[in-house]
């Protein structure tokens, strides 16, 4: 048995406590696929942010998870929604970066 796949991580965000980060996170990453699914609405960042998405539900090696993703990316996210008027998704980050980021 592979030791690193039979332990459960520590959650890392204790300290947020009653608030769903983990949905927050989700709701915004969302909001971008549903944006980004338009080529011509996404480009070389939002490429590799598929990418890394993707890598973060992959086990065995450090990772940022979504949460962690959609934090170090609130201002490219920001102006995504901003520029395509996307009202939800840009609550949904202030909501996020308020709470969790």
């Amino acid at each position: 048995m592979n030791v690193m796949t039979s332990i459960t991580p520590p959650d890392r965000y204790v300290s947020f406590g009653g608030i769903d980060c983990e949905g927050h996170a989700k709701t915004v990453i969302e909001h971008v696929l549903a944006i980004i699914a338009d080529p011509a609405k996404s480009n070389a960042l939002w490429d590799r942010f598929v990418v890394r998405l993707a890598e973060a539900g992959k086990v065995g090696f450090r990772k940022a998870d979504e949460l962690c993703l959609a934090c170090s990316h609130t201002y490219y996210i920001e102006e995504l929604f901003e520029e395509h008027g996307d009202e939800i998704g840009l609550n949904a980050l202030r909501m996020l970066e308020d709470e969790c980021c």
